[in-house]
C-alpha cells in the first residue's frame, strides 16, 4: 500500500516548500543571496587569472559538451538495458520514456514559480565572461536562470535511479549530477540557488507524489501495454 509512504511524501513536500520560501520570502532572498555571490566571485576571478581554469569552464559549457551528460546517463541506462530479456529491454525503455515526460512537465511547472532572475555573470556590473575573453560559443549567460532546466533534469535522472535500479546506480547518478552542473555554476550561467533551491525544491514536491505513489508504476505499465510490440500487425 503507498499509503505508507505518505508520511514520506509529505515531509519531502514540507522540505520543498520550506526551501522555497526560504529564497523567496527574506529580501534579497536572505541568506542564500550571500552563498550565491560568494560562489559567483570565487569562481569568476579565476576565469582571468587561470588560462587552463578559463579553457576548461568553456570548453564544458559549450553545447556539444552537454552531449556528454547525455552519454553518461545513457551508459548508465545501458549497462542494466544489456542485462535485461526482451521483455525487460522493452520496459526500459518505457521508464526512459517516462522519464523524459517527468522532467517536460516538472520544467514546465518549474518556470511558474513566481521568480525570475538573470544569471549572475547577467546581475553584476564588469565581471568576467568567458565567450568574451576566449571567443569560445559557450552559455555563460541567461535571461532567465531560475530554476536550473540543466540541473533538474539530472536531478530528476538520478531520482529514477534511486526508484527504478540500485544504490550503485543511484551514487553513479549523484555523481553526474555534481560532474555536469558544476561547469554552470563556474562560468556564471546559474546561481547556485538556481539548483539548490529552484530545481531541488520543484523535484522534492512533484517527484515524491508521483515516485513514491503507484502513478509512475501505472503510467509504466499502461505504455507497455498500449505501445506496439516488434513485429506486431494493424488489425
Amino acid at each position: 500500500m503507498w499509503r505508507k509512504n505518505l508520511p514520506a511524501i509529505l515531509l519531502l513536500n514540507m522540505l520543498g516548500m520550506v526551501l522555497f520560501l526560504s529564497y523567496y520570502l527574506p529580501a534579497h532572498h536572505g541568506f542564500w543571496f550571500s552563498i550565491d555571490s560568494s560562489i559567483f566571485f570565487y569562481f569568476n576571478q579565476h576565469l582571468a587569472t587561470s588560462p587552463a581554469f578559463l579553457n576548461a569552464v568553456a570548453v564544458t559549457n559549450n553545447r556539444l559538451f552537454d552531449g556528454c551528460s547525455l552519454l553518461a546517463m545513457g551508459l548508465l541506462y545501458l549497462s542494466f538495458y544489456l542485462k535485461q530479456d526482451a521483455a525487460g529491454r522493452r520496459r526500459l525503455v518505457v521508464t526512459g520514456v517516462v522519464m523524459l515526460l517527468t522532467a517536460v512537465v516538472l520544467n514546465q511547472l518549474g518556470h511558474l514559480l513566481p521568480v525570475s532572475h538573470v544569471s549572475p555573470s547577467l546581475y553584476f556590473p564588469h565581471v568576467n565572461r568567458v565567450s568574451e575573453l576566449t571567443g569560445i560559443p559557450t552559455k555563460d549567460a541567461s535571461r532567465d536562470s531560475f530554476p536550473g532546466d540543466h540541473g533538474m533534469m539530472l536531478i530528476i535522472f538520478a531520482c529514477f535511479m534511486w526508484r527504478y535500479f540500485t544504490k550503485t546506480a543511484f551514487a553513479l547518478a549523484l555523481a553526474i549530477v555534481v560532474v555536469f552542473s558544476l561547469p554552470r555554476l563556474m562560468i556564471g550561467a546559474h546561481w547556485f540557488s538556481d539548483i539548490a533551491v529552484g530545481s531541488l525544491s520543484v523535484v522534492l514536491v512533484g517527484l515524491s507524489w508521483w515516485l513514491l505513489t503507484p502513478a509512475c508504476d501505472h503510467l509504466i505499465t499502461w505504455l507497455d501495454r498500449r505501445l506496439p510490440h516488434k513485429g506486431s500487425r494493424a488489425a
